[in-house]
């Protein structure tokens, strides 16, 4: 990955983070401003998508496609944020024919590789990130077209920026392919583990389409069970890689991420639960909300698309305990304290900007540094 590159990725992903608190700066008082919007669309859709569909490819650069996109999904991005939906609707979906044809280039029109036992996990976890990514452009435009238009469907769930954040969704997903890709096959089928990683497979992706029909149709008990379930599959994912992970300097900020991933399914437990008490109060659970947010984002997500920028260049001369500790310090600490506090949030972001900058541009080293 070129410094070009670098530097766009960085600054988007600087900048989401940044919008996240600018509220301090422009309170939403009497005017339709979101910044959050900008705060998730940044991040998952512009640099996720962006790093995604860069791994698609592989070709070392970004290719004219994944520029396209690039400008389209930062254009969208921006469309959205200013409720210009009509020109948001039109570009979401330039964008999902965009992944589709990339998909398609890369794997097959009819994902039937998905339903092979034959292919290898961490490919199933490729392509369903990229239908994932495309379903949830389109999805995404319907609901405009619903809310803001037709009005077929009045749910009080069924809101925009709750299929917002479904874009982070194709990110974890392709976190699990490089984590999957990893893994030993040796000798799998004689020990069980083929068969599990296939459950671990279909568990992630049909417990997440459960989930998100749970929390549209408001059913609070069933989402606590789909959570205990995704909750046990992450902790099984969690020990195969760990069993059979090779042993690099990626597996120590993997681990890191599914330590995150598992923090965020604790948390979203706890709030669930939380709010089927009667004592339930929704401002008494703003931080805990925030912690689960920027635990998710910037933690378990971003672990993955650093991964991904370097995979070329591993190892890398980082001390890797000392970036996954100021990582842990910066999101789960200084960021959902910045969303209340402006200091906090300059120091957050700060860190941030700093984690970004070693991960980016340390250079490549010949032995393995932890």
């Amino acid at each position: 990955m070129n410094n070009n590159i670098k530097i766009v990725l960085n600054t988007l992903m600087v900048t989401a983070l940044a919008f996240g608190f600018m509220h301090h700066l422009v309170p939403a008082v009497g005017q339709p401003i979101n910044f959050e919007r900008l705060h998730i669309f940044l991040f998952n859709l512009c640099s996720g998508g962006t790093i995604l569909l860069y791994h698609t490819e592989n070709q070392g650069r970004l290719t004219q496609r994944t520029t396209l996109f690039l400008a389209l999904a930062f254009a969208y991005a921006i469309l959205a944020f200013l409720h210009l939906y009509i020109p948001a609707m039109i570009v979401s979906l330039l964008l999902a024919l965009l992944v589709e044809i990339i998909r398609v280039r890369r794997f097959s029109f009819l994902p039937l590789n998905i339903f092979s036992r034959a292919t290898p996990v961490s490919i199933k976890f490729h392509h369903a990130a990229l239908l994932c990514l495309s379903l949830g452009l389109i999805i995404s435009s319907l609901v405009i077209l619903n809310n803001e238009y037709l009005k077929l469907l009045t749910m009080k769930k069924l809101q925009l920026d709750t299929f917002f954040l479904g874009f982070s969704f194709p990110i974890s997903l392709i976190t699990m392919s490089v984590m999957f890709s990893l893994m030993e096959e040796e000798r799998e089928k004689e020990n069980g583990y083929c068969f599990w990683k296939n459950f671990g497979f279909w568990s992630v992706n049909l417990g997440v389409i459960v989930f998100f029909l749970l929390i549209l149709f408001e059913k609070l008990l069933p989402q606590v069970g789909v959570t205990f379930i995704l909750f046990f599959t992450v902790v099984l994912i969690f020990y195969l890689f760990e069993k059979q992970g090779k042993k690099n300097q990626q597996k120590y900020f993997l681990t890191s991420g599914m330590v995150f991933l598992l923090f965020t399914a604790i948390t979203g437990i706890a709030y669930i639960i939380l709010e089927l008490l009667p004592s339930y109060d929704p401002q008494n659970m703003k931080f805990l909300l925030r912690v689960h947010s920027f635990a998710s984002l910037y933690g378990w997500n971003l672990t993955g698309l650093a991964v991904i920028c370097r995979q070329q260049d591993f190892p890398i001369q980082l001390h890797s305990r000392t970036i996954i500790v100021l990582h842990w310090l910066t999101v789960i600490i200084l960021a959902p304290l910045g969303h209340f506090t402006p200091i906090f949030a300059m120091i957050a972001t700060v860190f941030y900007g700093i984690i970004l900058y070693f991960i980016f541009y340390s250079r490549s080293a010949t032995g393995s540094l932890t």
